[in-house]
């Protein structure tokens, strides 16, 4: 009951806050173009900042290592996904613009928000040493997969759409990579964590100056940090209420098939099979909370408004969202009891 009230809890805010911009739309409180003004503030600058703090917050980048395993197999099989939902799309949706929105949709899932706190709640049972390493493992993969997410999703954005009638080269695509705001902001907090490795640490192994301080969290932050913090705060609100604003009930019977495609494959295929692989591969329960939130979780928020910068269905996108969202909550509570029942928990 305890991980049923807690997916509740995780999702319904993202759905209300997705209503409470709907409502906006429906009293008109702002001109049309107020939802598409919002995503590219997200986009560009909320969201990158909401990366930038989730690689920062990481104590040690050295972590990355102790985990090698968990990475591969989680790197693999997302890049796994990406090919099998690139087959899928290529054959079985028509319009370019939708492809790639719902390539993003099977591999890409809303870690960084829902995954990082329901991990929280997975590792409650735990013992004390095993609570701080299966937060590390959570930290560690989200270091790497959610750069790896970000860098996935732009080529899926990039390489069905059409530019002046000519498909995007490589060449483009790469340049986009570069160019993105996330991207850069990713970039930007690996690149800061690892100087952080040359500063003097004091007598408790913390650096004796950083935007924040490990050893008091969250009391003796610098203006800056608190500053990011703040930024990051508001990333999925207003995504979410940008989100509201775009959305129609008119265009589900339009795209039913494909929200249905999509849904099911990032909520129930997707975690089924890496979890079960993951089962076979003989993990250690410590490792399955990160890949419960990992796997499990809807589609990410962020989706959105990387389909609006870059050209795609931003409606099938948004849909995609709301629906992957409330479907979750009924298959991770399901997930959970499962991986509790056979001793994965």
């Amino acid at each position: 009951m305890d991980s049923f009230l807690f997916t509740i809890n995780a999702v319904f805010p993202i759905i209300l806050c997705i209503a409470i911009g709907y409502f906006i739309k429906r009293i008109n409180l702002f001109p049309e173009s107020f939802g598409v003004l919002l995503n590219k503030l997200s986009f560009r600058v909320l969201l990158p900042v909401l990366l930038f703090k989730n690689i920062y917050d990481i104590k040690d980048i050295r972590a990355l290592g102790n985990y090698w395993q968990a990475i591969l197999f989680s790197v693999g099989v997302i890049l796994a996904f990406f090919i099998i939902g690139f087959i899928i799309v290529k054959f079985f949706i028509k319009d370019d613009r939708q492809k790639g929105v719902i390539l993003q949709c099977i591999f890409r899932s809303n870690f960084a928000i829902i995954g990082i706190g329901l991990i929280e709640l997975l590792v409650v049972n735990l013992s004390g040493e095993q609570v701080i390493l299966a937060r590390g493992i959570g930290a560690v993969l989200s270091a790497v997969t959610i750069p790896l997410f970000n860098v996935l999703a732009i080529i899926s954005l990039s390489i069905f759409v059409k530019t002046e009638e000519k498909k995007v080269s490589p060449k483009d695509i790469l340049i986009k990579i570069c160019k993105n705001p996330l991207i850069i902001a990713v970039a930007l907090g690996l690149i800061v964590i690892s100087l952080r490795l040359l500063i003097p640490v004091d007598a408790d192994s913390n650096p004796v100056f950083t935007l924040r301080y490990f050893a008091q969290y969250g009391t003796n932050d610098t203006f800056i940090y608190t500053t990011i913090k703040y930024l990051a705060q508001a990333a999925s609100p207003i995504a979410l209420i940008a989100l509201g604003l775009g959305f129609s009930f008119s265009a589900i019977g339009r795209l039913k098939y494909k929200i249905i495609l999509g849904t099911t494959l990032r909520v129930i295929a997707v975690p089924v099979i890496a979890l079960l692989f993951a089962w076979i591969f003989k993990f250690d329960m410590l490792y399955f909370p990160a890949f419960i939130a990992l796997f499990g979780t809807p589609t990410a928020v962020s989706s959105v408004p990387m389909a609006q910068e870059m050209d795609n269905d931003t409606e099938l996108a948004g849909q995609l969202v709301v629906w992957t969202t409330i479907s979750s909550s009924i298959t991770l509570f399901i997930m959970i009891l499962v991986s509790s029942s056979i001793g994965l928990l």
